[in-house]
């Protein structure tokens, strides 16, 4: 069966079926799915009932995959593989973690728009999110097509940010929550790295803001010029018009472009299993050094 990919929002987003994620892919398949989600930013793969060993084999097929971020204190005990990422609501012993504890308050921050990795080095490329339990309802994932947000802005605004560097870290974001419960250690860690703030896109061509909840200060600009700009420009990118919401089957597998995209998490109720397990293609490439 081929690979059919239908458009499910006008600016960007579709669905694709033809193909069991389960099954080691042939390289036109592979193909044509790097060419879709160039084309489109946000892949939903439905009915892909795979295991994290699955998840894994497919993700590698579009570059190195990255391992969980290795900041949390030395008692912190993963329930999986360090390259799947636990976006659940579960602790180690799968069970529904409390309402204080430290990791469920640090996943607070997946609330806030933001871009997978941008506060490392070297940035996320893909990611891909499987969903093996949902909640009765909410725990929406919502996209943001930061190509068509930076087509939208008026030339005088792209002539200004293009060139600007950014400094991204998650003691940016998880400020804005009130997350301040980091040991000296992973402060060090979590030192600001650079991103540039307009990307060209390798597939398409097209520019796109690289904005994210982890950038906080932009190099040459005084703070509080900056705050406000990335302010700004957050509100504009995240219009409704440029905005697809996902919502959650079991067995929706959901790639995205994080080089051209945006993303967030929705709230729903903490008392139900939201089991979610995300692998993430890393970019390779320092975004400075790839605009150099």
């Amino acid at each position: 069966m081929p690979i059919v990919v239908e458009p499910l929002h006008p600016v960007f987003a579709a669905q694709v079926t033809g193909v069991d994620l389960r099954e080691s892919l042939d390289q036109p398949d592979v193909t044509a799915i790097d060419e879709a989600i160039s084309r489109f930013g946000v892949l939903v793969f439905p009915g892909q009932f795979i295991t994290d060993e699955q998840q894994m084999a497919f993700s590698r097929r579009f570059g190195d995959l990255e391992t969980t971020v290795k900041i949390y204190r030395k008692d912190y005990v993963p329930r999986l593989d360090p390259h799947v990422s636990d976006v659940s609501n579960l602790d180690k012993d799968s069970q529904i973690r409390r309402k204080d504890d430290r990791l469920r308050l640090n996943g607070l921050g997946n609330r806030l728009w933001h871009s997978d990795s941008s506060f490392k080095r070297v940035p996320a490329r893909f990611s891909l999110l499987s969903a093996r339990a949902i909640p009765s309802e909410g725990g929406e994932t919502q996209f943001a097509d930061m190509r068509a947000a930076w087509d939208a802005l008026p030339e005088r605004m792209k002539a200004r940010l293009d060139g600007l560097i950014c400094e991204h870290t998650q003691l940016f974001s998880r400020a804005k929550i009130a997350f301040t419960d980091w040991s000296e250690e992973e402060r060090v860690k979590m030192a600001p790295v650079p991103q540039v703030l307009v990307r060209t896109h390798p597939g398409s061509g097209r520019k796109s803001l690289f904005l994210s909840s982890h950038a906080g200060l932009i190099r040459g600009m005084e703070e509080p010029e900056a705050r406000v700009l990335l302010m700004d420009l957050m509100e504009h990118a995240t219009q409704r018009e440029f905005v697809y919401t996902h919502r959650w089957t079991v067995g929706d597998l959901v790639m995205w472009d994080n080089r051209c995209t945006m993303h967030r998490a929705r709230e729903y109720d903490e008392t139900q299993v939201r089991d979610m397990h995300r692998t993430t293609v890393s970019d390779g490439l320092p975004t400075v050094a790839e605009a150099a």
